[in-house]
């Protein structure tokens, strides 16, 4: 920072970036670093380059996945350049992070569906007009044997081997291909050929975003900032949010499912969702932490307002709105949804309720069924059911409640 000289102005604005930048941050490598290409892109009136790779073999977006979005928006809102990455080259390799055995490689046309839904979905949390897009087959694919060798040159197999994944592979005498040992180096390069100042990324990226750094220092080039993000526990408060957990709220989900499903959010995690996945500010969230502690904001309130704020970013204010009258009338005040979806029933007018249930898909299986039922949770017209052996006769308008948040009315 001594090398360039600030305004107070200018000094303050630093300041005001650093602060926002470093909300909810996992690490930042190096911290002096980024101050410094934040002071350096003030003075010159330079927007900063963020770097964020994508290997499209999963593109349903939750909320865990949002986590680096929302970084990413926050450098966009201050004129800041997105850099959007989709290996479609390094895709057909796949990311060996946290993997026990190889990738399954990716063909052309599953990269190409993978980047678009990813892109549909994105646009909900950043500007997709003002992104640059990259695919790394552009540069990666003209890569000739011998500019792979010397590229491979620049590494040692001892820095490679660091890696976790890698090294408990080994312990446990799990093969690794010789081509995964690319994946990694290949990110790195694409860091070379673009040049950009920070590289954003999960804690799981750790080692993949520092070889960014390495690479560009080898072949000459400043050095990126790596920036990395916490994993964001899912609503179970335990495991990393994942859809094969069911512990998400998906991006794409109604507002009726998500404002329900944020309800269920753990309180000791509130405010890292609001640090992590919402557009409020360091000063907001000072306040709301303060106002949390002193009693002055309860809990309850508090985790209405997250579930609210989830709703809007995502569907709107007014929908935001009625999604939280909804869950009022329906989970304080025991009414029933205005909106029920309706099942035309085909089956025997005579069933079992955990037939039914079953029948219904609202419960996978009928032992499941049966521990809903002892858990009291399921209801016929408002009424608990408390047997699991009851027949029922089926009329027209039954309506069926497992849960706080399942409803199906059944047409005759």
């Amino acid at each position: 920072m001594s090398e360039i000289k600030l305004t107070k102005e200018q000094s303050l604005e630093v300041k005001r970036q650093l602060e926002i930048y470093s909300q909810g941050v996992q690490e930042i490598i190096p911290t002096e670093e980024l101050e410094a290409k934040i002071a350096k892109s003030i003075v010159e009136n330079r927007p900063l380059k963020i770097k964020l790779g994508l290997d499209p073999s999963a593109p349903d977006v939750h909320l865990g996945h949002t986590v680096v979005l929302n970084k990413m928006r926050q450098f966009q809102e201050n004129g800041h350049i997105i850099q959007l990455i989709i290996g479609d080259f390094t895709g057909k390799i796949g990311d060996p992070t946290g993997k026990s055995v190889a990738r399954k490689q990716l063909t052309d046309e599953e990269v190409k569906h993978n980047a678009k839904t990813y892109f549909e979905q994105f646009a909900k949390v950043i500007d997709m007009e003002k992104v640059e897009l990259h695919y790394n087959s552009k540069w990666l694919s003209n890569l000739n044997f011998e500019d792979v060798i010397q590229l491979a040159g620049k590494i040692t197999v001892a820095r490679l081997l660091e890696r976790d994944d890698f090294e408990e592979r080994m312990a446990f005498n799990k093969p690794i291909s010789l081509h995964e040992f690319f994946y990694p180096l290949m990110q790195g390069y694409d860091s070379v050929v673009l040049e950009n100042d920070i590289e954003l990324g999960g804690t799981d990226q750790h080692f993949n975003i520092l070889m960014g750094r390495h690479f560009q220092e080898k072949f000459g080039k400043e050095k990126q900032v790596a920036i990395l993000m916490p994993l964001l526990e899912g609503l179970d408060g335990v495991e990393k949010m994942s859809k094969s957990k069911r512990n998400y709220i998906g991006i794409d989900e109604s507002p009726q499912e998500m404002y329900g499903k944020a309800m269920s959010i753990p309180d000791e995690l509130m405010v890292k969702y609001f640090e992590l996945v919402t557009d409020f500010t360091p000063n907001q969230i000072s306040t709301m932490k303060a106002e949390l502690q002193n009693g002055i904001l309860h809990p309850r309130d508090a985790k209405m307002l997250l579930a609210r704020t989830i709703v809007r970013m995502y569907h709107g204010v007014e929908t935001a709105e009625k999604a939280e009258s909804q869950f009022v009338s329906i989970f304080q005040k025991g009414a029933m949804p205005d909106e029920i979806q309706v099942v035309t029933w085909k089956g025997e007018q005579e069933i079992s309720i955990i037939d039914l249930l079953v029948e219904l898909k609202l419960l996978s299986s009928k032992s499941e069924a049966r521990r809903m039922i002892d858990n009291r949770g399921v209801k016929l017209d408002g009424n608990k059911v408390e047997d699991a052996s009851l027949k029922i006769t089926i009329t027209d308008g039954l309506v069926v409640q497992v849960g706080k948040r399942k409803f199906i009315k059944l047409k005759n």
